[in-house]
C-alpha cells in the first residue's frame, strides 16, 4: 500500500491536540479514508490501546441511525469504556446534520483528538468557518502526485514519460490504478463523476435543469486553461439551445470548486502588485474526470501539462496565480512566505523562435525567480531564468 507521507508529515504534529478538529477534505475517491486509517496505524504502533480508537464511516449503513448531532455525541460518549484520551475518526462526515455542533460539544470535553473527512461544499472552509472558527486546522488530500504514483507503480525513470501521457489521459485517483483496461478505468472514473454531481451538487444545491449543468461543466473543462468570459459561456449555451441567468451560471462554477472538480485560479498584476476578480482561468482538479467528460476527442497535451504542474505546485503547498503582464501574461506566479516565483511551462523549447518567445515572457519582470519546466533535456538556461526538467520538478519534494 502507498503511504501518503507528504500528507502524514503535516498532519503528525496534531495527532494528539485535543482542542483543535483534524479537517481532512477534498475530491471524492482522493484517499483521504485511506489516510485516516494510515493515522490510527500510526496512533496504534506508539501504543494507543484500540479500545480508545473510535472509527467511524458514515457511507456504511451500520451508522444510519446517527441522523444529526445529538445522536453523533451520545454515541461517542456511549462507546467510552476508560477515562483515557479518545482517538476519533469521522468519515464523510458531512452525511450528519449540523455535525459541526456535535463535534465541537465533543471538542470540548477535553478528552478527544478528533479526526474528520467529507468530500462535498459543506466541507468547504468558509462554511465550517461560521461552527468551527478557530476551532480547526485543515488539509486538503488531492489525487496523487506524479511521484506518489512513480512509487504505487514501482515506474523506472526511463518510463517516465509514458507514464505521464496515461496520467494526461485517466488521472491520478487512487483506486484507477486497480483497474487495466480502458473500459474499466472509463467506468470507474464515470462513476466518481456521477456520485460528485448527483451527490454533492444536484441534491445539495437542489439543481432542477441537470442539462444546462452538465453542459455548463463540459464547457468549462474544454476551455480549462483559457481566459473565463462569462459572455463566451451564455453564448455557446444559446447555440446548445439552453438559457442561463448569471446567478444560476455564478452558482455552477462555485459548485465546480467546492466539490473540487475544478480550481479556479486568479490573476495576479505584476506591476500594480494585486490580485485581478476578471480574467480568471480554471484547472481540472483530476485530468481523468476532465477527459472522460469533455468533447474533445484528442488530448491537448499543452494545456494537460500545465494542469499537471499547476496541480504539483498546489501540492507543494504554493498560492498559485496567472500573472499579468503589460504585454501578456506569465503561465504561474507562486507564492510562498512572501517570496515569488515566475514559471513558464512548456512541453519542448528547442526551437529557437519558442525559445524565444517562453523567455520574453520575463522580459517586464526584475524581481524574483523565474523559471521555465518543460521536458528538454538541452539546458538553455540564461539571463538569470532557470530550465527545469519536468520530471526533476515532479519527482522532488522542494521547488
Amino acid at each position: 500500500m502507498l503511504i501518503r507521507e507528504k500528507y502524514l508529515a503535516k498532519i503528525r504534529s496534531f495527532y494528539h491536540t485535543e482542542s483543535l478538529i483534524k479537517i481532512i477534505y477534498g475530491m471524492r475517491r482522493s484517499g483521504k479514508s485511506v489516510i485516516l486509517n494510515q493515522i490510527k496505524d500510526e496512533l496504534l504502533n506508539q501504543g494507543i490501546k484500540e479500545d480508545n480508537i473510535i472509527y467511524i464511516n458514515f457511507e456504511s449503513l451500520k451508522y444510519d441511525f446517527i441522523k444529526n448531532a445529538k445522536d453523533l455525541f451520545n454515541y461517542i460518549e456511549s462507546l467510552k469504556v476508560n477515562n483515557n484520551k479518545y482517538y476519533v475518526f469521522l468519515d464523510e462526515i458531512q452525511k450528519v446534520e449540523e455535525f459541526e455542533k456535535g463535534i465541537n460539544s465533543l471538542r470540548i470535553t477535553n478528552n478527544y483528538s478528533i479526526f474528520i473527512t467529507g468530500s462535498n461544499s459543506r466541507m468547504t472552509l468558509l462554511e465550517l468557518s461560521t461552527d468551527l472558527s478557530g476551532r480547526y486546522v485543515s488539509f486538503r488530500v488531492n489525487p496523487l502526485s506524479f511521484k506518489e504514483i512513480v512509487e504505487l507503480t514501482n515506474t523506472k525513470e526511463n518510463d517516465y514519460e509514458k507514464l505521464l501521457f496515461d496520467i494526461f489521459k485517466w488521472g491520478g485517483l487512487p483506486q484507477r490504478f486497480l483497474f487495466n483496461s480502458d473500459d474499466d478505468k472509463y467506468s470507474y472514473l464515470s462513476s466518481v463523476y456521477d456520485s460528485i454531481i448527483l451527490k454533492d451538487i444536484v441534491e445539495r444545491l437542489g439543481i432542477k435543469d441537470i442539462a444546462s449543468f452538465n453542459k455548463v461543466l463540459q464547457y468549462m473543462l474544454d476551455t480549462e486553461s483559457r481566459e473565463f468570459s462569462r459572455d463566451n459561456v451564455i453564448d455557446y449555451l444559446k447555440k446548445e439551445y439552453h438559457e442561463i441567468a448569471n446567478d444560476t451560471l455564478y452558482n455552477y462554477l462555485e459548485a465546480f470548486t467546492t466539490t473540487f472538480i475544478m480550481n479556479k485560479v486568479y490573476r495576479y498584476d505584476i506591476h500594480g502588485k494585486n490580485i485581478l476578480k476578471t480574467l480568471n482561468k480554471y484547472y481540472s482538479n483530476d485530468l481523468g474526470i476532465k477527459q472522460i467528460k469533455t468533447n474533445n476527442q484528442d488530448l491537448n497535451y499543452s494545456v494537460a501539462l500545465e494542469n499537471i504542474v499547476y496541480n504539483e505546485l498546489i501540492g507543494k503547498d504554493y498560492k498559485v496565480f496567472i500573472g499579468k503582464t503589460k504585454k501578456g501574461e506569465i503561465d504561474f506566479i507562486a507564492s510562498k512566505n512572501n517570496q515569488f516565483k515566475y514559471i513558464q511551462v512548456c512541453f519542448d523549447i528547442t526551437d529557437e523562435n519558442t525559445r524565444l518567445r517562453e523567455f520574453s515572457a520575463f522580459d517586464e519582470i526584475s524581481e524574483g525567480e523565474k523559471y521555465v519546466i518543460t521536458l528538454t533535456k538541452e539546458d538553455y538556461s540564461n539571463n538569470g531564468i532557470k530550465q527545469i526538467n519536468l520530471f526533476d520538478f515532479l519527482m522532488n519534494d522542494t521547488f
